[in-house]
């Protein structure tokens, strides 16, 4: 996330000032361009402590990203309302909600982009703000918030906008005047309320630490009255917060930190994608979204941390399954589904455990068995894949088989597009939280845009943390040197010596493929549109492989049909041991679109013919598959470490 914005925009016009008590608004009221540059303030403290909010996240689950979320958030609104100037103070609000929504990520992010929403619902039809309506619209956003969740829980950033909402209003009956002093006195409160949440909540307790969330909300507030009391150059950066793991003799807050707290266990395995989506009502639906019938619909798949804001026309939904897409398909009976994201709690709870690490990262083109993926901790942005008319995350939202059923019933060829570079922004900035460096294993530039995204990305982000590396390859090749890659970090290995790891195996690691049926390759402008007919006239079975320059080119064909996955075998062994060596001893990943008993036999075949210390066979993913067509298979090799 680019969590910096441009030098603001003047919110007054180039005019001669005006004299005190000329104003357009009463004496003692809140205007829009004053809040404007006070919540720029406050979203800058939360940005500037979002380690911190993550390294003592452990509620709902201790995935160590609560800093990260209300930081995207934030950034949302501060290069959206937050970046014009605006003189309507409802307009403005409005503005910051929308945009608070749209960007919301997390559960407490959810929340926060809920309580603007609600603060301005109850103030968009107002110019500027006094001490009453003010408190009023805070109370309205502390509704709001909790509204939007099907199950509260105390010890939360609920807890203290709730806290900070009485205060406001306590403060507007004694301080009609001047909303300045009720915002101080309502601070103090939600100061207290925020060290009580280790009270109210038993997890907070064990961990010694505050609610994260919450803690970012104290720290918008504190962001806001530093702007307030003495300008821009009053706001100061408090010390980094301590993780909860840290050793005893952390302490921060008034916390003691135990050394042995185990909070990062708490992922529930059955449901451990956290989810989200954007609901959009477009002009030909029309209908309004309703909550609790929304509700209730994703109750009954088990959704779980749930919480839905916005209004009826546009929402966001967080919640943690155990399926990523039976959300996003109920989610599409109330409205149109975008922006959706489904990150993998489990592996991100390991992460702060293991902070000395070059965290390894790679697209979901690369071929990679669960259980490498698991065992090394790889971290992977799915693909955008569309299919009669619907968007699905590759390999996340849309599991592979099912991807394989569905291609078969449409009348449609299926389109893949590259994750946008904000899919890579946010995995990027979770992972740099938490590790020294960050390496990106990607798809090759010669075939998709996905790489170009991805250092967009890195560009925006903390300055040499992330190192992108193009594999030149797909599929199993790409993930053999994913694979070589996390195998090195997990060794302890620097960013460095893990790259010119990669270069050197980058020629000598090679890839083929063999379809059955070119016409979705040559449909996706993959394969020449020559091949087409020369194949269907010849009865070739046609052999494709990825070149030194990263592009896929037909290399030959086969004449067989019953036997393809033995003839296969016969050709890329052959190719393969002149190329890297007759004897060396090789990992291999095989992949196959919708053919698994073809996989094993071309699997089997290779075993006889090769020195395989090392394979698998895998299902190709709808990266690939939906260019490659159902039948094909993917044969990839790579010299053995050692």
């Amino acid at each position: 996330m680019n969590d910096t914005v441009p030098d603001p925009q003047p919110d007054t016009p180039t005019a001669p000032a005006r004299k005190p008590g000329s104003a357009a608004h009463p004496p003692g009221t809140l205007t829009a361009p004053a809040l404007r540059r006070a919540l720029i303030a406050g979203a800058h403290r939360v940005i500037a402590a979002r380690d911190g909010l993550n390294r003592i996240n452990v509620f709902p689950v201790a995935d160590g990203d609560t800093g990260n979320n209300l930081a995207f958030t934030l950034g949302s609104v501060l290069n959206g309302a937050l970046s014009r100037r605006s003189r309507h103070i409802g307009e403005l609000l409005k503005r910051i909600g929308d945009d608070a929504i749209d960007g919301a990520r997390g559960n407490s992010g959810a929340i926060l982009a809920q309580f603007l929403h609600g603060v301005a619902e109850h103030a968009r039809s107002q110019p500027a703000l006094d001490a009453q309506t003010l408190a009023a619209a805070v109370r309205h956003g502390a509704d709001s918030a909790r509204g939007a969740l099907a199950h509260p829980v105390e010890g939360t950033i609920l807890s203290v906008i709730d806290s900070f909402a009485d205060a406001m209003e306590d403060a507007a009956t004694r301080l009609r005047e001047d909303p300045r002093g009720g915002f101080s006195s309502a601070l103090v409160q939600a100061r207290s309320a925020l060290a009580r949440t280790p009270q109210q909540m038993a997890l907070l307790q064990k961990a010694g630490v505050v609610d994260a969330g919450a803690q970012g909300f104290v720290d918008l507030l504190e962001g806001i009255a530093e702007f307030v009391d003495g300008g821009p150059r009053a706001m100061r950066l408090r010390a980094h917060l301590h993780a909860a793991n840290e050793s005893d003799d952390a302490q921060d807050h008034g916390h003691a930190h135990d050394d042995g707290h185990a909070a990062h266990g708490n992922v529930d395995p059955e449901r451990r994608w956290c989810t989200e989506c954007l609901l959009i009502v477009d002009s030909e639906r029309g209908t309004p979204i309703r909550r609790e019938p929304l509700r209730a619909a994703l109750e009954a798949i088990g959704a779980d941390s749930m919480v839905l804001a916005g209004g009826g026309t546009r929402m966001r939904v967080h919640a943690h399954v155990g399926a990523p897409q039976q959300l996003f398909d109920t989610c599409a009976a109330f409205a149109t589904v975008e922006a959706m994201k489904a990150d993998d709690m489990s592996l991100q709870s390991r992460s702060p455990g293991r902070a000395d690490r070059i965290a390894v990262i790679t697209d979901s083109a690369a071929d990679l068995p669960e259980a490498v993926i698991e065992r090394h901790g790889i971290h992977v942005v799915p693909v955008r894949v569309n299919l009669d008319g619907r968007d699905y995350l590759d390999k996340v939202g849309l599991a592979t088989g099912e991807f394989y059923r569905r291609m078969a019933a449409s009348q449609q060829l299926p389109r893949t597009s590259q994750p946008p570079p904000g899919d890579f922004r946010r995995q990027f900035e979770f992972l740099c939280a938490h590790h020294p460096l960050v390496v990106y294993v990607g798809l090759s530039r010669a075939i998709s845009g996905t790489l170009q995204s991805a250092e967009h990305a890195a560009a925006r982000g903390d300055a040499g943390k992330v190192r992108v590396f193009d594999t030149i390859n797909v599929a199993g090749g790409q993930g053999l040197l994913t694979w070589r890659a996390a195998e090195l970090a997990d060794a302890g290995a620097d960013a460095d010596t893990i790259l010119r790891e990669l270069e050197r195996l980058r020629p000598l690691t090679l890839t083929w493929a063999m379809a059955r049926d070119i016409s979705h390759a040559v449909r996706g402008g993959r394969i020449p549109a020559w091949a087409e007919p020369a194949v269907r006239f010849t009865g070739l079975t046609p052999i494709a492989r990825v070149n030194a320059d990263g592009k896929l080119g037909i290399a030959g064909g086969l004449f067989a049909k019953a036997k393809a996955p033995e003839a296969f075998a016969a050709y890329v062994a052959k190719r393969t041991g002149k190329a890297l060596g007759k004897h060396t001893r090789l990992r291999a990943i095989i992949g196959h679109c919708d053919a698994f008993a073809d996989g094993e036999r071309l699997l089997a075949a290779l075993r006889v013919r090769l020195d395989l210390v090392d394979a698998h066979l895998v299902e190709t993913g709808p990266a690939i598959g939906a260019h490659a067509g159902r039948g094909t298979l993917v044969a990839s090799f790579q010299q053995a470490p050692g």
